[in-house]
């Protein structure tokens, strides 16, 4: 009896007043209002953990005024107080089927702990009790292996403990019972994340529920792009967060499945037909009430059918031109290039590159009242109220050409055509130009200049591309320095010096004193950037540029003759945004092409 009186009185839950003390001791709060909330709450009794409590005071840590004591730093500084590590829970990182099996939900709830990785080795356990421990030596004996403990913020640990054991039972009902959701013929226009179709019966809804946590993540994570990959044995979900992909879950092969016809139906996809590539879209809402169009592809692959949706997000068709990367200088001469009453403007760069973000902002900057605008895509990327669009369909001969063709006999002010890919599509955007229409059209090449070279090579004549031509503008994505944990670095280096002299050669460029290098916090989960900007190279259609596509355009000659007249090339215009702290040098040169050396 007197060795458990002792283990019990060891076993103990924190309480508000010992952490207000600690936190004084350490002098991360000052005494006085320390011994206020002290006061105001002596007699406090609530499920709420004591973290929580003195982060909902909002104050700042004494040792550093910029800095507020978020539940986060609170359990960083307890961790530490504790002699143990502290860990933020990503859930992206974590195997929810694997770590759940290590204890049941309500073991989990009971002792507010939450498993959050488990190796052959060990088993890593988050806590925000460090003093409550006659847990450990139960699962370490039941697993058979060793426990490390970690302490995390205790409102993560209690989230997750309700969402991944959620959603491992529902991956087990619906590994279980998988093909029911393929005889769906229910099409929703706009679906509700965590609402289940009627017609769904109960092993459906495991799948309903994963598809919509799955959607959920994706939304919070700042996802682009949603990877659904089948292989032999396993599925493969991976996202894509600022330009790279991160594999974030592995799902039973049957789920999968099920999961890629369930979203195919709501896609308005032909469930049954798996052998060819398909398209369709969705518009959905994420948990705040914000809609979210997502565009669908399915390729058929050896181990089934992979899909991938990209995420639309609204909000970039009314972001200022500033916030997309733009300089003064590059908007000044975009808008001399778009805000003309005729001609043909191009956008150029690769996949992925932004060029439908560019020519959406500013169609609907354009859009007035006043003006029709009509565009023809392949597919149709967000769908715009503002504008009248069409989509190409292949299987009746409705290729970009006969779209045009068909545009011109309906008024328009203003076309846009998603993509110039022959001579067809080519000669209607000249000939729609040329009878007073203003054209917008992206082209894949890899900087401005190569764009007048590249509408010659298709065969446009030199006569009818200088009577329509205004200008073509190329742009990169790039992604973006945290703000919250960049850190200054001299250029002190020989290598860092060398490394600013190729990204701005063979200009003569001052070299900063100092950039600023990624480090990683919680912000930015620990990758050091946050978000994606353009970086872009404007080409005017100048006298002298006119001269030489009249004489045949050699491309040398027409990147030399645009820089002269003000063009910066990408890497310049990169470079720019490293000395104004925005990236770093290595994103550019990963991103924007070598400046050509006969450039001049």
């Amino acid at each position: 009896m007197p060795q458990a009186a002792t283990a019990s009185a060891a076993e103990r839950r924190l309480t508000l007043s010992e952490l207000i003390d600690w936190l004084v001791e350490d002098g991360v709060v000052a005494r006085a209002p320390a011994e206020q909330l002290k006061k105001e709450r002596r007699y406090w009794r609530g499920a709420q953990h004591p973290l929580a409590m003195i982060a909902g005071e909002k104050w700042r840590d004494a040792r550093a005024p910029h800095k507020p004591l978020t539940l986060d730093a609170l359990a960083e500084w307890l961790a530490k107080r504790a002699g143990l590590e502290y860990l933020h829970i990503d859930p992206l990182k974590i195997d929810f089927s694997a770590v759940t099996e290590v204890m049941s939900s309500a073991y989990a709830s009971r002792f507010r702990i939450l498993p959050v990785a488990l190796t052959p080795k060990e088993a890593v356990i988050a806590t925000s009790e460090p003093y409550v421990r006659e847990w450990e030596t139960e699962i370490s004996r039941v697993i058979q292996r060793p426990i490390r403990r970690v302490i995390a913020n205790p409102q993560d640990i209690e989230r997750y403990q309700v969402e991944f054991y959620n959603l491992a039972r529902s991956v087990k009902g619906a590994n279980r019972g998988a093909a029911g959701a393929s005889g769906l013929s229910n099409f929703e226009q706009l679906v509700e994340l965590g609402s289940a179709n009627k017609s769904l019966d109960a092993n459906d809804a495991h799948i309903v529920r994963v598809v919509d946590w799955l959607w959920q993540y994706a939304f919070e994570q700042r996802a682009s792009d949603i990877h659904i990959e089948p292989r032999r044995d396993i599925g493969l979900v991976r996202f894509r967060i600022d330009g790279v992909l991160h594999q974030v879950y592995q799902i039973p092969a049957s789920v999968l499945a099920a999961m890629t016809s369930r979203i195919k139906i709501l896609g308005r996809m032909d469930v049954v037909e798996k052998r060819r590539p398909q398209d369709g879209r969705i518009k959905t809402r994420m948990v705040n009430g914000d809609e979210v169009e997502l565009r669908l592809s399915t390729l058929p692959t050896a181990f089934g059918e992979k899909l991938v949706m990209r995420i639309f997000d609204p909000e970039v068709l009314v972001r200022d031109f500033r916030e997309l990367g733009f300089s003064d200088e590059d908007h000044r001469r975009w808008k001399e290039m778009t805000e003309r009453p005729n001609g043909i403007v191009l956008v150029t760069g690769p996949t992925g590159s932004g060029k439908t973000t560019t020519l959406y902002s500013t169609l609907k900057s354009l859009a007035t009242p006043e003006v029709n605008v009509c565009t023809i895509e392949d597919p149709i990327e967000m769908v715009e109220p503002a504008f009248n669009q069409m989509q190409v369909q292949s299987a009746i001969d409705l290729g970009f050409a006969e779209g045009v063709r068909a545009l011109m006999r309906q008024d328009p002010d203003i076309i846009m055509v998603g993509e110039i890919r022959d001579l067809e599509t080519a000669e209607m955007a000249v000939q729609s130009a040329l009878t007073g229409h203003l054209v917008l059209s992206t082209l894949h090449t890899n900087d401005a200049p190569s764009a007048v070279t590249r509408l010659l090579e298709l065969g446009i004549a030199p006569y009818l591309l200088n009577a329509t031509f205004n200008g073509v503008m190329g742009q990169r994505l790039m992604r973006t320095l945290c703000t919250h944990c960049k850190q200054p670095m001299q250029l002190d280096r020989a290598e860092d010096r060398a490394a600013w002299d190729a990204l701005v050669s063979p200009f003569k460029s001052t070299r900063p004193s100092t950039v600023y290098k990624p480090v990683g916090c919680l912000e930015c989960r620990m990758t050091g950037f946050t978000g994606r900007i353009g970086i872009y190279e404007t080409l005017l259609h100048t006298p002298a540029i006119k001269q030489m596509i009249a004489a045949g355009a050699d491309l040398a000659a027409v990147r030399e003759q645009a820089m002269k007249e003000g063009m910066k090339p990408l890497r310049v215009s990169g470079a720019m945004k490293v000395a104004a702290g925005v990236t770093t040098i290595d994103e550019v040169l990963k991103v924007a092409p070598p400046v050509r050396e006969n450039a001049g």
